[in-house]
Protein backbone atom coordinates (compact mmCIF):
# COMPACT_ATOMS: atom_id res chain seq x y z
CA UNK A 1 0.00 0.00 0.00
CA UNK A 2 2.61 2.02 0.75
CA UNK A 3 4.30 1.94 -2.63
CA UNK A 4 0.95 2.94 -4.27
CA UNK A 5 0.64 6.12 -2.61
CA UNK A 6 4.37 6.62 -3.25
CA UNK A 7 3.89 6.27 -7.09
CA UNK A 8 0.88 8.23 -6.70
CA UNK A 9 3.03 10.88 -5.42
CA UNK A 10 5.50 10.66 -8.20
CA UNK A 11 2.80 11.51 -10.64
CA UNK A 12 1.32 14.27 -8.70
CA UNK A 13 5.05 15.80 -8.27
CA UNK A 14 5.66 15.13 -11.95
CA UNK A 15 2.20 16.30 -13.34
CA UNK A 16 2.69 19.44 -11.22
CA UNK A 17 5.96 20.13 -12.16
CA UNK A 18 5.24 19.94 -15.93
CA UNK A 19 2.78 22.24 -15.50
CA UNK A 20 4.44 24.94 -13.78
CA UNK A 21 7.35 24.62 -16.46
CA UNK A 22 5.33 25.91 -18.62
CA UNK A 23 4.10 28.65 -16.77
CA UNK A 24 7.41 30.31 -16.27
CA UNK A 25 7.36 33.71 -14.83
CA UNK A 26 11.13 34.78 -16.42
CA UNK A 27 11.12 37.48 -18.91
CA UNK A 28 12.46 36.45 -22.28
CA UNK A 29 14.18 39.93 -22.75
CA UNK A 30 15.58 42.44 -20.76
CA UNK A 31 14.36 46.08 -21.43
CA UNK A 32 18.02 46.80 -23.28
CA UNK A 33 16.36 44.54 -25.74
CA UNK A 34 12.89 46.47 -26.94
CA UNK A 35 14.17 50.15 -25.78
CA UNK A 36 14.46 50.97 -29.09
CA UNK A 37 10.68 49.69 -30.05
CA UNK A 38 7.74 51.98 -30.06
CA UNK A 39 5.99 52.34 -26.46
CA UNK A 40 2.88 50.43 -27.88
CA UNK A 41 5.02 47.62 -29.07
CA UNK A 42 7.18 47.66 -26.01
CA UNK A 43 3.91 47.50 -24.11
CA UNK A 44 2.62 44.50 -25.69
CA UNK A 45 5.71 42.47 -25.42
CA UNK A 46 5.37 43.28 -20.89
CA UNK A 47 1.99 42.38 -20.93
CA UNK A 48 2.83 39.16 -23.43
CA UNK A 49 0.87 39.94 -26.26
CA UNK A 50 1.10 39.98 -29.71
CA UNK A 51 -0.68 42.40 -32.20
CA UNK A 52 -1.03 42.43 -36.23
CA UNK A 53 2.30 44.43 -37.25
CA UNK A 54 4.46 42.67 -35.07
CA UNK A 55 7.78 41.59 -36.38
CA UNK A 56 9.06 37.43 -35.59
CA UNK A 57 11.70 38.71 -33.13
CA UNK A 58 9.43 40.58 -31.24
CA UNK A 59 6.60 38.14 -31.14
CA UNK A 60 9.61 36.18 -29.34
CA UNK A 61 9.87 38.52 -26.99
CA UNK A 62 6.03 38.58 -26.16
CA UNK A 63 5.13 34.68 -26.38
CA UNK A 64 8.78 33.06 -26.66
CA UNK A 65 9.56 30.48 -29.16
CA UNK A 66 6.82 28.50 -30.77
CA UNK A 67 6.53 24.64 -30.54
CA UNK A 68 6.79 24.61 -34.55
CA UNK A 69 7.51 27.19 -37.36
CA UNK A 70 6.30 26.22 -41.33
CA UNK A 71 7.85 27.57 -43.44
CA UNK A 72 4.90 27.97 -46.38
CA UNK A 73 4.56 28.50 -50.01
CA UNK A 74 5.63 32.27 -50.91
CA UNK A 75 2.35 34.39 -51.77
CA UNK A 76 1.51 34.84 -55.21
CA UNK A 77 3.42 37.85 -55.17
CA UNK A 78 6.74 35.96 -54.60
CA UNK A 79 6.42 37.34 -50.77
CA UNK A 80 8.02 35.07 -47.96
CA UNK A 81 5.35 33.36 -45.60
CA UNK A 82 5.59 31.42 -42.04
CA UNK A 83 3.24 29.97 -40.11
CA UNK A 84 4.08 29.87 -36.28
CA UNK A 85 2.53 27.53 -33.98
CA UNK A 86 2.26 27.80 -30.07
CA UNK A 87 0.70 24.73 -28.78
CA UNK A 88 1.02 22.84 -25.32
CA UNK A 89 0.61 18.76 -25.38
CA UNK A 90 -1.95 17.68 -28.63
CA UNK A 91 -3.91 21.11 -28.59
CA UNK A 92 -2.99 23.50 -30.53
CA UNK A 93 -3.75 26.95 -28.70
CA UNK A 94 -2.51 29.59 -31.51
CA UNK A 95 -1.66 30.00 -34.75
CA UNK A 96 0.59 33.25 -36.67
CA UNK A 97 0.53 34.28 -39.83
CA UNK A 98 3.87 36.09 -40.75
CA UNK A 99 4.23 37.32 -44.55
CA UNK A 100 7.81 39.19 -45.17
CA UNK A 101 8.52 39.04 -41.34
CA UNK A 102 5.41 40.65 -40.12
CA UNK A 103 2.72 39.61 -38.18
CA UNK A 104 -0.46 39.55 -40.55
CA UNK A 105 -2.81 36.76 -38.89
CA UNK A 106 -3.63 35.46 -35.51
CA UNK A 107 -5.99 31.89 -35.64
CA UNK A 108 -8.00 31.85 -33.04
CA UNK A 109 -7.92 35.72 -33.27
CA UNK A 110 -8.61 36.87 -29.59
CA UNK A 111 -12.13 38.91 -28.74
CA UNK A 112 -9.87 42.24 -29.38
CA UNK A 113 -7.38 41.95 -32.43
CA UNK A 114 -4.34 44.67 -30.99
CA UNK A 115 -2.97 46.29 -34.49
CA UNK A 116 0.57 48.17 -34.76
CA UNK A 117 -0.52 51.61 -36.13
CA UNK A 118 2.06 53.03 -37.98
CA UNK A 119 2.35 56.23 -36.07
CA UNK A 120 2.65 54.01 -32.56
Amino acid sequence: MKNVFLSLGAIVLFTAWSLLGCASSTARYSQDEIKDYPPAVQDYIQKGEVAIGMTPQQVRYSWGAPSTINILPPTENGKKKEEWLYSSGVFMKKRLLFIEDKLVDIFPAPPQVNEIKKDE
